[in-house]
């Protein structure tokens, strides 16, 4: 008999991670938001919806196949009652969607912004086009008739597809012609502003001529999303196959899995529609209707093709991350680190510091080694060629690199590839547990003794989201964190994933453990009692339900959660004393921060782990405290800017609904706010002194002292 679900203060993951999207789709109706930025918006809303599908929607899919029952642990319900419930919710966006494109696109006309239809082009623009099509796309088209004697092929992941009903003497069939990956994703009309039209409307206007022998009786673009929650562990391999090779066979298996979504834009014709749910093994309820293209990151691409005035009306105003006043930028890195504990804000404050910092390390002559866990990269990684760096000149080099970083294991199979041909020593993590921990250890030997610097971020060691993504980086020379570091590694490097550790926080074995007996302090303390989290998403159980009990004791609970919160806030006597609330803006809120107590002996933390069961029991995940004053004064201020907003900031109610805070006479809006005190912070950093006289101190030891 299954366990009897608490469902009082809890809610479904699934339907709350829609609510965030939805949240996402909000930014793109917002009029103070420039008009491209909220196109923009729209294109991450369908992409984020792409990535549910072929995740979260495919992995309920797989627990349905399963003989033994699953009951969710926030709704008692069953995987598939979670897959109705996505099917009913997801249908009402598709129209917000729509309706919000189709005003955006109408108000950019006026800004001579036009996707184009071919209909309303002129003769000379259809000609244009017409030969685009002729001389360019036309010679690389596959167009393919499905019937008695032609097969119904596979159609990949999200791929784009022309569908037709054709009728040739009375027998009706089906016309496919795939979209090639390889052209570009819309012509652009060489006349006046930016007017462009889509490549899959110009084979749709002209996809007749592909099949002579037919009429048209109906057509449309479609796209089928297949499951691709594909988890390596599941996968049996050769011992002695090589990691890699075997990563790149599972790769290849994410356009062949099964369909979870039929995705139509155009005409809606019911026995094409008939035909490719039962090829596809489809529901109705699977198919989903659109008015807006299936396919929106060509939006990303026309900021580049605007001309300067337009770009400064429509798109955000420029921003370029900033100095740390943390470091003295003419100085080196290293000593500084050495001297002090040093915190990056990103994207409002540059990534170079720690870029550098590692580049110094692959030069000095005292650094032994450098040990790193990478979860994601950039395609182009400044970081990856240091490190290559740091090994060519005879430095122990140690990447722990994680190629099941999920749509990222191919980039992250070639640098594995790079790096060890560079004379890196190249581990994969444990079997069953991903590494998403941000820890970078550089080990020197100064006079004979060791020295420690640690990395500890909050998000990836990628140079691109570091300029679009917020997160935390903290680079300390304290040896209690270095040691603890030192024996991650080495743990990590033998498969011990239950070491013990005196400073870190670090799942799956520690963590939630240690982030439950510091809730338990503040459960003590009554009404005194104070907790603070950032996280991306909550869903771990048996934190909620902690939480909870902190909330009945007394103890004053805010977590800025931005996506899935499975925790019902303001519910009388279980969780009226936890507020949440959600931030969505132009840059991505990832910094994790945990604050227990209240004053400035609160235990604090920041950390790569989200509250998510993955998180604590399935993933090495690291939390590190923040130990000295002026960078705990940092984060306390970004926690109290945080909890300012009442701009982009949106509250949860016990209805698992976002609403909109009361904005006061002083509106906050925290991303402006920060980068604005960004700009004032590296304004504020003095210029280097002129070079003293010999036997007189400079100025930066007059300040700052010799070094510990």
């Amino acid at each position: 008999m299954a366990k009897e679900v608490d469902t009082r203060y809890t809610q479904d993951r699934e339907l709350s991670w829609l609510r965030f999207n939805e949240r996402v789709l909000e930014e793109a109706k917002d009029e103070s938001v420039p008009l491209m930025e909220r196109l923009k918006f729209a294109a991450i809303f369908t992409s984020n919806l792409d990535e549910f599908f072929m995740i979260r929607v495919g992995s309920l899919y797989d627990m349905t196949l399963v003989k033994e029952e699953h009951i969710d642990s926030r709704t008692g319900q069953t995987p598939e009652q979670q897959l109705q419930a996505i099917f009913k919710a997801v249908t009402p966006l598709y129209k917000q969607r729509d309706k919000v494109v189709e005003q955006l696109e109408s108000r950019l006309r006026a800004c001579n912004i036009c996707r184009m239809s071919m209909d309303e082009m002129d003769t000379k623009e259809r000609k244009q086009v017409e030969n685009w099509f002729q001389d360019e796309v036309r010679p690389i088209l596959s167009p393919q008739v499905v019937d008695s004697r032609h097969p119904f092929p596979h159609l990949s992941n999200k791929t784009l597809n022309v569908v037709l009903r054709l009728e040739s003497e009375g027998q009706q069939s089906l016309g496919l012609i795939p979209v090639p990956q390889s052209l570009p994703p819309y012509f652009t009309l060489r006349e006046r502003g930016l007017r462009y039209i889509l490549t899959e409307d110009v084979i749709l206007e002209y996809a007749k001529r592909l099949f002579p022998a037919f009429s048209v009786q109906g057509k449309a673009v479609a796209s089928v999303t297949r499951n691709a929650d594909i988890s390596p562990e599941d996968e049996t391999y050769e011992v002695d196959e090589d990691f890699r090779q075997h990563m790149r066979k599972i790769v290849k298996k994410r356009n062949r899995l099964a369909p979870v979504r039929l995705e139509l834009q155009g005409g809606r014709d019911d026995r094409a529609i008939d035909f490719l749910c039962r090829q596809l093994n489809l529901s109705r309820e699977q198919v989903f209707f659109s008015k807006s293209p299936l396919r929106m990151k060509y939006v990303f691409s026309l900021e580049g093709q605007l001309p300067p005035e337009s770009k400064t009306a429509l798109c955000y105003p420029p921003y370029t991350p900033k100095a740390s006043n943390f470091l003295r930028p003419e100085e080196k890195v290293l000593p500084q680190v050495l001297h002090h504990d040093v915190l990056l804000f990103y994207p409002f404050q540059s990534m170079d510091p720690f870029l550098h910092l590692v580049r110094e390390a692959s030069s000095d002559p005292d650094v032994l080694s450098i040990k790193i866990t990478i979860y994601r990269l950039a395609s182009k990684a400044k970081l990856a060629e240091y490190l290559c760096a740091a090994a060519e000149n005879g430095k122990e080099v140690t990447a722990l690199m994680e190629l099941r970083a999920r749509f990222d294991e191919q980039n992250n199979i070639q640098w594995a590839e790079r790096m060890e041909e560079a004379g890196c020593t190249i581990l994969y993590g444990a079997e069953n547990i991903k590494v998403h921990s941000k820890v970078c250890l550089i080990t020197r030997r100064d006079k004979g003794k060791i020295q420690y610097i640690t990395q500890v971020g909050t998000g990836n060691y990628n140079e691109k989201t570091a300029k679009q993504y917020t997160d935390l980086c903290l680079m300390t020379a304290r040896p209690e964190i270095g040691e603890d570091a030192a024996a991650l590694f080495r743990n990590m490097a033998t498969a011990n994933m239950e070491g013990n550790y005196k400073q870190l926080l670090v799942s799956p074995y520690q963590l939630r453990d240690k982030c439950m007996e510091h809730i338990d302090r503040e459960i003590a303390k009554g009404r005194d009692g104070y907790i603070f989290l950032k996280l991306n998403s909550i869903t771990d159980r048996k934190l909620i339900d902690k939480l909870a009990q902190a909330s009945q004791a007394g103890v004053e609970v805010v977590m800025n959660v931005r996506g899935i919160c499975c925790l019902l806030p303001g519910i009388a006597g279980l969780t009226d004393r936890i507020t949440v609330f959600s931030i969505v803006g132009r840059y991505l809120e990832h910094t994790r921060i945990y604050r227990f107590g209240r004053g400035e002996d609160a235990a604090l933390y920041i950390s790569s782990a989200d509250f998510m069961t993955r998180n604590t029991e399935r993933r090495v995940e690291v939390a590190c405290p923040v130990l000295s004053p002026e960078v705990r004064k940092k984060i306390f201020h970004i926690i109290d800017v945080l909890t300012s907003d009442n701009v982009k900031a949106r509250q949860l109610g016990p209805d698992g609904e976002w609403h909109a805070r009361k904005v006061g006479s002083a509106p906050c809006c925290s991303q402006e706010v920060f980068q604005e005190e960004a700009i004032q912070e590296e304004q504020s950093i003095p210029e280097r002194p002129a070079k003293p006289k010999k036997g007189k101190e400079s100025l930066w030891k007059r300040l700052f002292g010799r070094g510990k």
